[in-house]
């Protein structure tokens, strides 16, 4: 069935947007920049801009465009991440290898396949064909943001480390975080708050991710949440009182990664290799000293460190359902990618101090949640159901979005999910504790 063509143009021109804001991002790497794939985790800059075509290609243009051609017969299985259903793919470990195609190559197949998009919204198309697209959109913003983390990493790796774009967050001498406040709350008797979302089948825009359906009802006690995310300089003060050499702080699996890994603070936090005195922060602007940060939401921990931290602070760490159910109640508004910074900012003092802020933005904040599906949680059918599903165990949930994270993207229900020693993306933490006084 084809749909209303009004709704088509509207599509295309984020279509075209999303696309282009990946190509913006590009603008100050090299060819070489875009080779680089710095650790397990991560994947080269040249490989996500394939990636995110193969995508468009294999779930729309393949099955919705009778006449279509791919670009190349081998680039359907050299660009699949983790789709089993499709065949088989290259280790992930061995993507920087790919010399070949070339970056000149890969940036004709974008072309190809956006025209090819292009097409198919200029002509109308069916339902499903728009979902996927709207699907592939928000898949393409989810890489994005993977890629100024894995490039983050890349220049961190270089011994030269080279800055990703000039300076322009210069916090003020005299900027200092308002203390921490605590907020609590009381959902109404008994307790059952609404949970996730069921997107309207017939509304294209109302988008979800299958890993946020369906609503359901969840019990919640009352509880107290801080009012902003913990600091670099709060959590220096974790540091400085031995918060990584005391065991009864961590749990059993994060004491063996942290002392396996050699972890002494979060990563891209370094002390000056001279005379290992005072710390530094590598970010996507340079290094910088921690002088310059320290009243900017701590970043770059994993959930292991960030639940040590909040038992040495006498809190826990909020659960996902705790963190929406207060979100859902405020606009997406802080740091994103749109502002610009590149890395997260500090809290303001508000006038009413009993508002929280840094609810979305600045950081991907650690959940006490396991990541599992929801009560009635059905993956999408075929070899697309692989996107999130498959996933669902020893991983932890984030909330909030981060300083890469377009606005676009995120919203209160959104649930981003990592395996807990994961340190390379925006990651950081907000305390909570129980009861509501």
């Amino acid at each position: 069935m084809l749909i209303q063509q009004s709704s088509s143009p509207t599509l295309l021109a984020r279509f075209r947007a999303v696309r282009s804001a990946t190509m913006q991002f590009c603008g100050p790497l090299t060819p070489e920049d875009m080779m680089v794939q710095s650790c397990p985790e991560a994947s080269p800059i040249k490989w996500h801009l394939a990636h995110t075509s193969w995508f468009f290609e294999t779930f729309i243009l393949n099955e919705f465009v009778a006449a279509y051609q791919p670009f190349h017969p081998d680039f359907r299985w050299l660009f699949n991440s983790y789709y089993k259903a499709l065949g088989e793919m290259p280790e992930k470990k061995l993507r920087s290898s790919f010399s070949r195609p070339s970056l000149d190559q890969i940036l004709a197949y974008r072309e190809h396949v956006d025209a090819g998009i292009s097409r198919l919204l200029e002509q109308g198309t069916e339902d499903e064909a728009m979902r996927r697209i709207t699907l592939g959109l928000e898949h393409e913003q989810q890489h994005l943001e993977l890629a100024l983390t894995d490039i983050k990493n890349a220049f961190f790796t270089n011994p030269l480390r080279p800055a990703y774009h000039e300076r322009i967050f210069e916090p003020a001498p005299e900027t200092i975080a308002p203390p921490l406040e605590w907020l609590s709350f009381a959902p109404s008797a008994p307790g059952l708050v609404g949970i996730g979302i069921t997107p309207d089948p017939n509304a294209i825009e109302s988008f979800a991710f299958d890993n946020e359906t369906p609503r359901h009802l969840v019990y919640l006690a009352p509880f107290r949440l801080g009012a902003r995310l913990i600091t670099c300089a709060e959590y220096l003060a974790f540091i400085d009182e031995d918060g990584y050499s005391r065991p009864e702080l961590w749990l059993s699996e994060g004491w063996d990664t942290m002392r396996a890994q050699g972890w002494t603070a979060p990563l891209y936090w370094q002390r000056d290799p001279a005379t290992r005195s005072g710390w530094s922060i590598f970010t996507l602007d340079g290094t910088r000293p921690l002088e310059q940060l320290s009243e900017t939401p701590v970043c770059h921990i994993s959930f292991f460190e960030a639940d040590a931290f909040a038992r040495w602070s006498s809190a826990r760490l909020p659960t996902e359902f705790e963190w929406e159910y207060v979100a859902s109640q405020h606009p997406v508004e802080g740091t994103l990618l749109e502002s610009g910074a590149l890395h997260p900012l500090p809290p303001v003092a508000l006038e009413d101090r009993h508002q929280p802020q840094q609810l979305y933005g600045d950081v991907w904040g650690w959940t006490a949640s396991p990541y599992t599906g929801y009560p009635g949680y059905k993956p999408l059918p075929g070899a697309l159901g692989e996107y999130n599903g498959k996933f669902m165990s020893s991983q932890m949930v984030l909330r909030g979005g981060s300083c890469v994270t377009p606005a676009s993207h995120i919203r209160a229900t959104y649930r981003n999910f990592f395996h807990p020693a994961t340190r390379w993306q925006f990651t950081g933490l907000r305390l909570a504790r129980d009861g509501a006084s």
